[in-house]
């Protein structure tokens, strides 16, 4: 899943090819993809970009007054085109693509999305506040305001949520999902079960810097990459996410893994809960 690393270097990256370009056309190739009816996508055709940005994981494509938000979800992704095929695309089950932007100089981009379960959701509004999930969003942890007593509001806020539950909720910190999740409390030497309120003043500190380096270093490599680049990157650079088996960087011993229905979790216990693997969610209480 694209996170808020993948999707500022996104906005980055799109924002040189598409700013002062004009929207030929937008062929919306899965129909449930598109949230909003009104503006219709016919709405920006004819109209030039005017910047790209990212709100937490959403793509914001500001095109003539008007915003068409992305949010990539689980499986979705940004693929550029120098030429676009001179025919629409077909609406089909079987293909990836859910939508195409068509741009002035016939180049573009495919905006898709593998596997069976389809999450991917666009919006054209005219204040990117009418979408819901925006308007929900909790603070950028990059920007100067999220400070440690930001976070430690948050943490106490949040009373007995598992402090990695926290990290992933959106309306509580913008951008964090499942794996910088991992890579967070990884760092921070925490465990993901940890009640948020049960955290000291220590281990806050450390999870706060954390978040300023995990996050920030990961954005400071994804910058200046092409979309094509940037899952490799991330997938390079986790030391326990998607890791199960291998070797800690941190301490030598070997990374764990916690499965639930549709989704995992990875952390190493020497270096997070005291030595002591977490029981499987599924068959047992979960040790602290």
């Amino acid at each position: 899943m694209p996170e808020l690393p993948e999707v500022e270097a996104l906005a980055l990256d799109l924002s040189g090819r598409l700013e002062g370009r004009a929207v030929t056309a937008v062929h919306l190739a899965a129909f449930s993809a598109l949230k909003t009816f009104d503006p219709p996508l016919s709405a920006l055709d004819g109209s030039f970009v005017d910047g790209v940005g990212r709100h937490g994981k959403f793509l914001d494509i500001s095109v003539g007054g008007l915003h068409l938000v992305i949010h990539l979800a689980r499986a979705g992704w940004v693929r550029w085109r120098d030429e676009v095929p001179a025919l629409p695309p077909r609406p089909s089950s079987k293909s990836t693509l859910a939508a195409r932007i068509v741009l002035d100089d016939g180049s573009g981009l495919d905006v898709t999305e593998a596997g069976t379960r389809k999450s991917l959701a666009m919006y054209v509004v005219r204040d990117v506040a009418e979408v819901p999930g925006i308007a929900r969003l909790g603070p950028d942890p990059l920007t100067p305001d999220f400070t440690r007593d930001v976070l430690a509001d948050i943490l106490q806020a949040a009373g007995r949520a598992q402090v990695k539950g926290v990290l992933r909720d959106q309306s509580t910190i913008a951008g964090i999902g499942n794996a910088y999740s991992d890579e967070l409390l990884h760092a921070a030497r925490l465990s993901p079960f940890k009640a948020a309120n049960s955290l000291d003043d220590e281990q806050v500190d450390a999870l706060h810097a954390a978040i300023d380096t995990v996050v920030g270093d990961a954005v400071r490599r994804s910058r200046g990459l092409a979309a094509s680049e940037l899952k490799g990157e991330k997938k390079t650079n986790m030391a326990v996410h998607g890791r199960t088996g291998e070797t800690c960087p941190m301490c030598g011993d070997v990374v764990r893994e916690v499965s639930f229905a549709d989704s995992s979790l990875q952390y190493c216990a020497t270096c997070q809960t005291g030595g002591k693997p977490l029981a499987d969610r599924r068959m047992s209480k979960l040790l602290k």
